[in-house]
């Protein structure tokens, strides 16, 4: 037996846990509850109205659209679980691309989300600001300030949390999830209750179909607004280096929290629709609080407590996988190197915490900025599109990549040509200038990409830099794991 070595198990578990890179702590249940948490935010407490209008206010085709938007949302959940399984990265969408289709349409990607995903994160922190502080104001406006002040302490606080324990960033989320389906499930319940003791309900589900059939760019218009309803769908893959067994828990997480938010939404919509007439749901300024007025007046309150809650939780998950997003951005050499760094004590990537929680913080202050972002929703299916062709690019180019889990393909070339339909109707039925912008936008990563990336442009001041704020956070590089040398 050579001096030195050991045969005890134990030993290689200690190094494996000595190593600096991000631990396998989220299991099966924590990314049920990320899925669900990213998805469900206040949308279907609040304005569930978009798909029911563009479908002329024709309750069959408003419930059927429900539906299919569920159903595209599970296949593309399905392609990228696949994909999330071959290639357990930290990145999503960004690390797959960069495999597929190679470095430029990557960089372009995390140029992108650099700006658009904090800007997401601002107005969602400034949402759950007015939500948390209208009880305190009644009628009157809460003063801007104060949202904002609140907004920042939001941000910051999950920034930290996220920094600082992948387990209490989990722990918080599956909480906050189970309050909010709790929250739906009261919803769901009390339709199920209320439909049996009503005739013109059930008359109104009997002639579902009979009013105004809408025309095909009204079915598409309502068919984006369910799609809409469903983002977040993704999130999953951004974790991916940190699910427990991540061959059987990524589809099985995904097969377990899409259906469920499928079955929950078209629950609550049946809800709405058993005790407001289409009209006054359309009419509504929050749906679900008129619906409580109604069915539950003497707890009506909690409701807007809901809504407080769901929106904490859908941020909790965004600045979680926002954070890995970076990171993985910052170990492919595109972003700065600190940000690929992890914390010595806790191995969380708190530089791409800090990184992104900043970011967010900018767009909060002159909120104005974010409403520049909106002419960006067209790039989030044209990332989706590209990590879909990315799929089966790889099918084709690396038909011996191990996968655990192999979806039917032509469920992504279905997927590849819904994302493009997506990205350019609402250019061709809208036409604005301001998609210009944001494409002119997109393209100008280029600028930042030929010299700093192609061709490796350094300045030396940057390390020293760089030096000082690695004591200053303690962090460190991480270590290569054993996946991503293969990659």
């Amino acid at each position: 037996m050579g001096k030195g070595k050991s045969d005890d198990p134990k030993d290689g578990k200690r190094k494996e846990k000595a190593k600096m890179q991000l631990k396998r702590n989220i299991g099966y249940f924590d990314g049920v509850s990320f899925i669900i948490g990213s998805i469900v935010g206040a949308g279907i407490f609040v304005s569930p109205t978009g798909v029911l209008k563009h479908s002329l206010l024709n309750v069959g085709v408003a419930l059927t659209i429900w539906t299919a938007s569920g159903l595209v949302s599970l296949m593309g959940s399905l392609c990228y679980a696949e994909l999330g399984t071959a290639l357990p990265f930290s990145g999503g969408e960004y690390s797959h691309i960069k495999r597929g289709l190679g470095s430029l349409p990557a960089f372009v990607f995390i140029w992108t989300s650099t700006f658009t995903k904090p800007a997401s994160n601002a107005a969602r922190a400034l949402l759950f600001a007015e939500y948390a502080t209208q009880p305190f104001y009644g009628i009157c406006p809460a003063p801007e300030v104060l949202k904002k002040c609140l907004a920042l302490a939001v941000l910051w606080s999950l920034g930290i949390l996220n920094g600082c324990s992948v387990k209490m960033a989990a722990w918080v989320q599956t909480i906050f999830t189970l309050l909010k389906m709790m929250a739906l499930s009261v919803i769901a319940i009390g339709g199920i209750v209320l439909i049996g003791g009503r005739k013109e309900s059930l008359a109104r589900f009997e002639d579902a179909f009979s009013s105004e059939i809408p025309n095909a760019s009204q079915i598409a218009e309502a068919f984006f607004q369910g799609l809409y309803a469903y983002g977040g769908w993704w999130s999953l893959n951004y974790m991916a280096e940190e699910m427990k067994n991540p061959s059987r828990n990524i589809p099985l997480t995904v097969m377990t929290a899409v259906p469920a938010v499928i079955v929950f939404y078209l629950l609550v919509n049946i809800s709405y629709l058993t005790v407001l007439t289409p009209k006054e749901i359309v009419s509504s300024v929050a749906v679900a609080v008129t619906w409580a007025d109604r069915v539950i007046p003497s707890v009506a309150w909690i409701i807007p407590l809901s809504v407080a809650v769901s929106i904490f939780g859908a941020l909790n998950s965004s600045m979680f996988t926002l954070g890995r997003l970076s990171y993985a951005g910052s170990q492919s050499g595109h972003l700065p190197v600190l940000i690929s760094m992890l914390n010595v004590h806790s191995c969380t990537p708190a530089p791409a915490m800090i990184f992104s929680t900043t970011i967010a913080s900018i767009f909060i202050i002159p909120s104005d900025l974010i409403m520049l972002t909106n002419y960006f929703g067209f790039s989030a299916w044209l990332m989706i599109g590209l990590t879909c062709a990315s799929l089966i690019v790889l099918r084709y180019r690396e038909p011996h990549l191990h996968r655990p889990y192999k979806v039917f393909l032509p469920v992504p070339f279905v997927m590849v040509a819904m994302s493009f339909f997506l990205v350019l109707a609402p250019i061709v039925w809208s036409p604005n200038l301001q998609y210009v912008y944001a494409f002119l936008f997109m393209l100008g990563s280029l600028v930042v990409y030929l010299p700093f990336i192609h061709f490796k442009l350094h300045f030396a001041f940057l390390d020293k830099i760089t030096c000082h704020l690695q004591l200053l956070l303690e962090v460190s590089p991480a270590d290569e794991s054993a996946e991503s040398k293969y990659e």
